[in-house]
């Protein structure tokens, strides 16, 4: 005669409790096998009830006999796992910051198909290309542009991003302190992605031929306010004309601080020249190649999501009326809603 368990209070509660709540089904049927022999049916009853075979409602009371509940816990379907999953992203992590012509390759970046391969020969991992493409987003790696860089240090950049710092902390509103940089307006769309068709490719149409407007823009640090002006060139006077435009609208200034990267039409002579005779306006600038540290360029970024990218305008008086009403109305602080504005 078979052996039958003994069913204590406790472990009658916590099987009744896998019935009602495991979202695990085939534990919770296991569970309720056990209770079923627990009220008296026999192993024939139970498996009719349950549609299981015999041998099956056999199988589970040997293991509730060995480990109580916890042998009810089956292992999972399937080939066990080969390899962590903390281990490879780590390895996948730790492989992506080479490039593989360090390996000896001649791809300039990596496939998914490279790195399955890389991991097989150098370390005797076999994994198929279409799962480390499934593990690399779970690992935060991404396929993203890259961005062009210089590898170029100033050593002043400590010092000259303390001035801002420091510049930022006095601004108020007879001392005001702004982000100035300028910006190319083409005629010629920008083209960047849009909701479309699958299998259809928007279609954006160019003048062909391409002209240029360009606009200098100084943003205040404090209250988002943008003042900008346009010209045909980006040369000094483009420059020069900004700084004639914020003297006459901060007349009450006593200084006027621009934060301005390291472009030419900055250290002109000419520019020196009209600074020296308006001693008011102090240049603040920023470490080579830092345009992160401009914010300003949130603005022409935006700018160009919200009127220049895949752009329908035949002329430039066109594009350029719907640039000024952006730069009238918009601001790169949070709450000016610039991209679901009506024109």
């Amino acid at each position: 005669m078979n052996k039958l368990p003994f069913f204590t209070p406790q472990a009658l509660y916590r099987l009744k409790k896998i019935v009602q709540w495991n979202p695990n089904r085939p534990l919770a049927r296991r569970a309720n096998a056990i209770l079923l022999l627990a009220k008296g049916k026999s192993k024939t009853e139970i498996a009719e009830l349950l549609q299981a075979a015999r041998s099956s409602v056999n199988r589970w009371i040997n293991w509730y006999l060995t480990d109580d509940i916890d042998g009810l816990q089956a292992d999972l379907p399937g080939r066990k796992v080969r390899f962590e999953p903390k281990v490879i992203g780590e390895l996948l992590r730790f492989l992506i910051g080479f490039r593989p012509q360090e390996f000896g390759y001649q791809r300039s970046r990596w496939s998914s198909e490279l790195i399955s391969i890389v991991l097989r020969e150098a370390l005797n991992i076999v994994l198929h290309s279409s799962t480390i493409r499934r593990w690399l987003p779970k690992h935060g790696i991404v396929w993203r542009r890259a961005a062009p860089t210089l590898c170029i240090k100033d050593p002043d950049k400590e010092a000259k991003l303390a001035a801002i710092k420091q510049a930022l902390a006095s601004c108020d509103n007879h001392n005001p302190v702004f982000y100035e940089d300028e910006v190319d307006i083409h005629l010629n769309p920008k083209i960047g992605a849009d909701w479309g068709l699958r299998g259809q490719q928007r279609k954006v149409v160019t003048p062909g031929q391409n002209t240029k407007r360009f606009l200098a823009g100084a943003l205040q640090a404090k209250t988002g306010q943008v003042t900008y002006v346009g010209s045909n060139s980006k040369s000094t006077v483009l420059f020069i004309d900004l700084l004639i435009a914020l003297r006459k609208r901060y007349r009450s200034a006593k200084t006027i601080t621009l934060i301005v990267d390291n472009y030419i039409i900055h250290k002109s002579k000419k520019a020196q020249r009209w600074l020296e005779n308006n001693p008011k306006f102090k240049l603040l600038f920023l470490p080579v190649y830092s345009p992160w540290h401009n914010k300003i360029e949130l603005l022409w970024h935006s700018l160009h999501e919200t009127v220049t990218r895949n752009h329908s305008c035949k002329s430039m008086e066109e594009l350029m009326e719907r640039v000024e009403h952006f730069m009238d109305t918009a601001s790169p602080f949070p709450g000016s809603r610039h991209g679901i504005k009506r024109v």
